[in-house]
């Protein structure tokens, strides 16, 4: 359903290079975010044509950060969902605007009738404009250049405020969105997404060790060979296995006060930990 709104709305965009490009980013992937947005709008009453388009924008909204995170100048990687990226399918002019149309996407996605209140539309965009921006994701992926860097390791709690942005901001902008669109208490999912935001982090932490590229789609074994800081090289592995492990039952609490209509949503962030891509 995401991906035919998606496709839907590029449908008339023309054939250019960045039209094809901001198509081929857009297709794929886990879906995890929109999944949040609209399994966290029917827990609140919001039916999935009613969320439906904040699902897409947060979908486009993701793969405008890939695009930019793929570039030589951020994290330099060639392969992407299992296919290559878009400046190596393209080049890096085309990446750069095709990640810029989609993150422009994102915002007119929001702005169209979608039968929920206009001041919930309004918080929508205002709360993705910051969890994508310079306290949100843009930061995440700042602190985490600088890493690089860095003189010293990040320690873990350096790590978490990063990933809390580069990460976990657009994770709990998806989560957070069905209580927006009910102008209902985004508490409780507020803090099911920050678990599961660092709990999805830590897992790609193990998944940089332990995957098989096959099956990640990307390249692992990339943070040991550039000396970074991360959850498994200062937890061990076993160790962040179990800070993942602990940080899904802290998601899973978050949920009590739902009953059986969260359970989507619980099995959502057993599935973060159990992934093998």
């Amino acid at each position: 359903m995401v991906q035919q709104q998606l496709d839907r709305r590029m449908s008339d965009m023309g054939d250019e290079p960045v039209m094809q490009a901001m198509r081929y980013a857009a297709t794929g992937g886990k879906r995890l975010r929109a999944f949040l947005v609209m399994e966290g709008a029917a827990l609140h009453g919001i039916p999935d044509h009613h969320s439906v388009d904040a699902a897409a924008a947060i979908e486009a909204m993701h793969a405008y950060s890939l695009v930019h995170d793929d570039l030589p100048c951020m994290d330099n990687d060639d392969v992407r969902r299992g296919q290559p990226t878009v400046h190596v399918k393209w080049n890096e002019a085309t990446a750069v605007l095709a990640g810029d149309a989609l993150q422009a996407l994102a915002f007119d996605l929001l702005t169209h009738p979608s039968g929920v209140p206009h001041n919930a539309q309004l918080a929508l965009v205002a709360g993705m404009a910051h969890a994508a921006g310079a306290m949100g994701m843009v930061l995440g992926q700042a602190l985490d250049i600088a890493a690089e860097t860095a003189l010293t390791p990040l320690t873990l709690a350096e790590i978490e405020r990063l990933q809390r942005g580069k990460t976990g901001a657009l994770i709990n902008w998806a989560a957070t969105a069905g209580p927006v669109m009910a102008l209902a208490d985004p508490t409780p999912m507020r803090r099911y997404a920050t678990a599961l935001g660092l709990a999805f982090q830590i897992a790609d932490d193990i998944l940089d060790v332990t995957g098989d590229e096959a099956r990640t789609g990307k390249r692992v074994g990339k943070d040991a060979g550039a000396g970074k800081a991360t959850f498994v090289s200062l937890l061990g592995l076993e160790g962040a296995r179990a800070r993942a492990a602990a940080l899904v039952a802290e998601a899973e609490a978050a949920l009590d006060g739902y009953g059986n209509a969260a359970a989507n949503l619980i099995a959502a962030a057993r599935f973060v930990i159990a992934r093998d891509k």
